[in-house]
């Protein structure tokens, strides 16, 4: 059989034609949602961008736009001269501080949760052991019982413990994190765990054939892999550790050792203060380092969801 005949009694694999994109007329109601459903995320958003950047300080007087444009309000947080207008006394701040104090506490609890919860993550998905699947549902179980109804728990542990161990006591970044840690291992867990299972197991046996020790399987082999949930799981952990309150606000006693929620607190502590201009400008400084992040892991994050939520 020559060349041609033998190219010619090949089979001829069929392209598949491009799928037809819809046109507006069939989505246009779905559109209408997206715009909707935008500018009700937005709304919340804009009204601090325009109490920010306005000098009268009270909400009643914020509108759409600035009606009086101003700067003086970023002046102030940064430059810890908050003034109240009702009486023209200076409000203890400091905005510098407390931002310093919530970026550490949440860089360091986001990493520390990444690692505790892939470490749990991957014994659940990879080992067979005695008291596997209770162990996992007592992690599930545990999360369904909000921090906010264990403040007080929290409070007296910490309390008890710092008379023992002085660096794991009241008034301590190490305190918070490690219960940030605790609050968030579960569900985080949960997610990783889902997602390496949808890692072949094969590869595991590979680097064991080619002898890998089981660190250098889960730091060099596994890990890589699971850059998606890594990412999404520090972000979720981040975030909620910088918007956190409650809690810190129990564990946290000195100006000096405040967090950002805790610290701009006191701008609108009062029934009738008037600092609502100073208060917006810093949520608004505080949202930088969350969009950074948002936007710098935008490609892991679904992927990282979506697939964390296959296999449980």
């Amino acid at each position: 059989m020559s060349t041609y005949e033998a190219t010619a009694a090949r089979p001829v694999a069929l392209e598949k034609p491009a799928p037809r994109r819809p046109k507006l007329a069939e989505t246009w109601w779905r559109h209408i949602v997206g715009i909707l459903a935008v500018l009700v995320v937005l709304f919340p958003v804009w009204f601090i961008v325009s109490a920010a950047f306005n000098r009268d300080q009270s909400v009643s007087g914020t509108s759409f736009l600035p009606t009086h444009y101003t700067l003086n309000n970023f002046t102030q947080i940064l430059h810890n001269t908050v003034i109240d207008q009702s009486s023209g006394s200076h409000v203890d701040s400091s905005y510098v501080r407390w931002f310093v104090n919530s970026m550490l506490v949440s860089l360091i609890s986001a990493f520390c949760t990444v690692i505790l919860s892939a470490l749990a993550a991957y014994a659940f998905s990879r080992f067979r052991f005695k008291g596997r699947r209770m162990g996992m549902l007592a992690l599930l179980l545990i999360q369904m019982f909000p921090q906010l109804l264990l403040v007080v728990a929290i409070y007296l542990i910490v309390l008890n413990t710092g008379s023992i161990f002085g660096f794991l006591g009241l008034n301590t970044f190490s305190a918070l994190i490690i219960v940030y840690m605790g609050g968030a291992m579960g569900v985080n867990t949960w997610l990783m765990k889902g997602f390496f299972d949808t890692i072949p197991a094969e590869l595991d046996e590979s680097a064991r054939v080619d002898g890998a020790t089981p660190a250098q399987i889960f730091w060099g082999v596994v890990l890589p892999l699971a850059a998606p949930v890594l990412a999404v799981v520090g972000l979720i952990s981040f975030i909620s550790t910088l918007n956190e309150y409650v809690i810190a606000s129990a564990i946290l006693q000195t100006t000096q050792h405040f967090t950002l929620p805790v610290g701009m607190r006191g701008f609108i502590d009062q029934q009738y203060g008037q600092r609502w201009g100073p208060f917006a400008a810093g949520a608004l400084l505080a949202a930088i380092p969350a969009s950074i992040l948002f936007m710098s892991l935008q490609r892991f994050i679904v992927g990282g969801l979506t697939q964390g939520s296959v296999k449980g």
